[in-house]
């Protein structure tokens, strides 16, 4: 898995038969290089100024093979740092990285492309790769995002944890999961997650993040730019929902200092996340939070004080929080291979539960 952020391709070993979880593997992370990492940038902007019904931008292939390269290598040396083997894997699920993914209107269908040659990575590995989770959904007029959530509901009975629960992922863009007690599904992209804050430092040549959440702790939040910014029509839009990174305009932050803008964006991002709250029927007993936004302390001190319930990271409750999305995507994929649905009307919005995923390669009986 590779998120918007543009960090690190994340990786996780799972066995399971698409429904229950019978282990957990090795997981791990490596960095994307710098020359990948600029041309899926280039490739995003580029993405981004695409006009609907124009063939597809040259770009897009080399930035597929250098996404299947990138995982190759990462995964390479992840095996073999783990005494792993390919023809360990009976199946590879891969999400491909997103370079743009544009959310249904009422004038329009959605548009979402992640970016993978997956024969290559298929051939490279020997081994089948499921990928394209997302097209299937956004074509019935889902918004193709999050997927995780039934990957979400799995891990919470793997743990015994009593829904009702959430989980939230906070990576470029933060999405949660609320199970209810029935078991029904309720998700959507509540906001940002560190998308914007990376942006601002780095439109400012202030470095890549807010790494420890230093900025933003020695500043302020600015509450007429936040109230400005949950002024949004997307929190009173019904769920389910979905966001790109670059929804959000930087603009109400100029004016402020780093430290200052990076304050209001983390209250942003808390905020957004507590008016999901008010989408659900039942508060949930406990936040479970995931992703690389756990692991900045003023994010995680924000959504603590303001939360209507306890906020834990993911490790409190024996889940791996940087690989929660490299293991649901290992999950989807054996969801692929059996024809279980991956999407659902309280997901993605989808009319009826969905299959969703292509396979290249063969699979061993």
């Amino acid at each position: 898995m590779t998120g918007t952020s543009l960090d690190a391709v994340d990786m996780a070993v799972l066995e399971t038969d698409g429904v229950e979880i019978s282990a957990f593997g090795p997981a791990g992370e490596r960095k994307l290089r710098e020359a990948t990492r600029d041309l899926l940038l280039k490739t995003t902007d580029i993405a981004r100024a695409w006009p609907r019904g124009e063939p597809e931008p040259v770009i897009f292939e080399e930035a597929r093979r250098a996404v299947a390269d990138e995982h190759f290598q990462a995964a390479e040396s992840f095996l073999d740092e783990h005494g792993l083997s390919w023809s360990d894997f009976d199946l590879l699920g891969v999400h491909g990285q997103t370079v743009l993914h544009e959310r249904p209107t009422a004038q329009r269908v959605g548009r979402t492309v992640q970016l993978l040659d997956a024969d290559r990575l298929a051939r490279l590995c020997g081994r089948p790769v499921a990928f394209d989770f997302r097209t299937a959904d956004v074509a019935v007029g889902g918004e193709g995002a999050p997927l995780a959530p039934i990957y979400h509901a799995a891990r919470a009975r793997a743990s015994g944890l009593a829904a009702p629960v959430a989980a939230l992922n906070v990576g470029g863009v933060a999405n949660i999961t609320l199970i209810g007690a029935n078991g029904d599904l309720l998700a959507f992209d509540t906001g940002p997650g560190n998308g914007m804050i990376d942006l601002m430092l780095q439109a400012r040549g202030l470095g890549r993040f807010d790494e420890d959440g230093r900025l933003a702790l020695a500043g302020r939040v600015d509450e007429a730019v936040l109230a400005a910014l949950l002024d949004s029509p997307y929190f009173d839009a019904p769920a389910p929902k979905s966001l790109d990174r670059y929804d959000f305009s930087l603009t109400p932050v100029d004016h402020l200092s780093a430290e200052d803008a990076a304050a209001t964006l983390v209250a942003f991002t808390a905020e957004a996340v507590f008016k999901a709250f008010a989408q659900s029927g039942e508060a949930p007993s406990a936040l479970i939070v995931c992703g690389g936004g756990r692991h900045n302390p003023a994010i995680m001190q924000t959504l603590a004080a303001r939360a209507p319930v306890p906020v834990k990271s993911a490790e409190a409750y024996g889940w791996r929080g940087d690989s929660i999305e490299a293991e649901a995507f290992a999950y989807l994929a054996a969801r692929t291979a059996k024809g279980l649905p991956i999407s659902f009307p309280g997901t993605t919005g989808v009319p009826a539960p969905m299959t969703g995923g292509r396979i290249v390669g063969l699979i061993s009986a």
